[in-house]
């Protein structure tokens, strides 16, 4: 008995003998630029050191139309300039006093989420799409959200783990995360 091997579909509908968009077609027409800044979502890396977590969090912000807040560094301006590999221009917001301007953005009304271990943390599986203007912190990757921190945070969300380590990589953890709040997963 032969078998053949059929073409897999793209897409919603039925299978037809109609050529096939390709997928640089496709994000050609899904994908016209850069989205500007939407002020919704915004994560913020700000104790995050090491070079790569910041290039893999510019994508994912692409990827659902959110901000990236970084401190005004040498080592987070070196990060973003290598990082960087999107087309367009990424919506970043510089910060200089880094609890001064979680504080403000605060004051602002933006809701405050640490991503981390925690009592009381709410799992990611129950987290709801952001209703208002949240900021995402991530802590550094291996002392997490300062102390100083906490009494800021509205809400910690933690990512459920079955294995052995003891947690996920900070890109990892952010990008899952604003996929959550973004609406998309």
């Amino acid at each position: 008995m032969s078998r053949t091997r059929s073409r897999p579909r793209r897409g919603p509908g039925p299978a037809s003998s109609s050529p096939q968009k390709a997928p640089r077609e496709l994000r050609a027409e899904r994908l016209p630029g850069a989205h500007g800044c939407w002020d919704h979502l915004v994560v913020a890396p700000l104790f995050v050191t090491y070079e790569a977590n910041f290039g893999t969090l510019l994508r994912t912000c692409d990827a659902v139309g959110a901000c990236c807040a970084v401190p005004h560094t040498a080592t987070a301006r070196a990060s973003l300039k290598i990082g960087n590999t999107l087309r367009v221009k990424p919506c970043v917001h510089w910060c200089g006093n880094r609890r001064r301007w979680i504080e403000r953005e605060r004051e602002r009304g933006a809701r405050i989420v640490g991503v981390e271990l925690a009592d009381g943390a709410i799992r990611l599986g129950d987290v709801e799409p952001a209703r208002q203007k949240t900021v995402v912190l991530l802590g550094h990757e291996h002392d997490g959200i300062p102390d100083e921190i906490w009494p800021l945070l509205d809400d910690v969300i933690e990512i459920p783990m079955v294995g052995n380590g003891s947690s996920l990589n900070v890109a990892v953890a952010g990008s899952l995360v604003l996929y959550k709040l973004a609406g998309l997963s």
